[in-house]
C-alpha cells in the first residue's frame, strides 16, 4: 500500500478499515466452516440410523452423540447471541458518542446558513430590487412623459 501521497489520518483509517475487512472475513470463514461441520454431521447421523443393518444400540449411540451435539449447538447459538448484544451496544455507543455530535454540528452550521442568507435577502437583495423597481419606474414615468424613447429590441 503506498501511503507517501496521503494524509497521516486517512492512511491510518485505511489501515483500519483493511483490518476490519480482514477480520469480518475471517467471520464469515469460521461461520460457514461451522455450519459445514454440522451439516455433514447431521447427513452422517441421518445415514447410519436409516440403514437397516443397524442395530439398536449403535443407534441408541447415534442418538446421544446426536443430543451431545445438539447441546453444544445450542451453546453456540447463545454465543453468538451474546455477540449479537454486544455488537449491538457498540453500534448504540457509536451512534451517541461520534454520529450525534456530527449531526449537531452539520444542525449548527445550516442554522448558520439559514441566517446569513436571510442577511444577505434583507441588505443586499432587497436594496438591489428596490433600486430597480424605481429605475423602472422612472424610465417608464419618461417613456410616458415621451421625454426618452422605448428601446428597441
Amino acid at each position: 500500500m503506498d501511503v507517501t501521497n496521503q494524509p497521516a489520518g486517512e492512511s491510518q483509517t485505511t489501515i483500519v478499515a483493511e483490518s476490519e475487512q480482514t477480520q469480518n472475513k475471517k467471520v464469515v470463514v469460521f461461520i460457514v466452516l461451522g455450519v459445514v461441520i454440522i451439516l455433514a454431521l447431521v447427513i452422517t447421523a441421518l445415514v447410519f440410523l436409516l440403514s437397516p443393518s443397524t442395530d439398536e444400540g449403535y443407534v441408541a449411540r447415534i442418538r446421544d452423540v446426536f443430543i451431545i451435539i445438539m447441546a453444544l449447538e445450542s451453546f453456540l447459538i447463545g454465543a453468538v447471541l451474546i455477540l449479537l448484544i454486544i455488537q449491538i451496544a457498540r453500534l448504540t455507543n457509536l451512534l451517541q458518542n461520534e454520529i450525534k455530535p456530527i449531526l449537531d454540528s452539520t444542525n449548527e452550521t445550516v442554522s448558520t446558513l439559514r441566517g446569513t442568507s436571510q442577511f444577505l435577502s434583507d441588505n443586499l437583495v432587497e436594496p438591489v430590487m428596490k433600486i430597480n423597481e424605481v429605475s423602472a419606474a422612472l424610465q417608464r414615468l419618461l417613456e410616458v412623459l415621451r421625454i426618452v424613447r422605448k428601446p428597441k429590441n
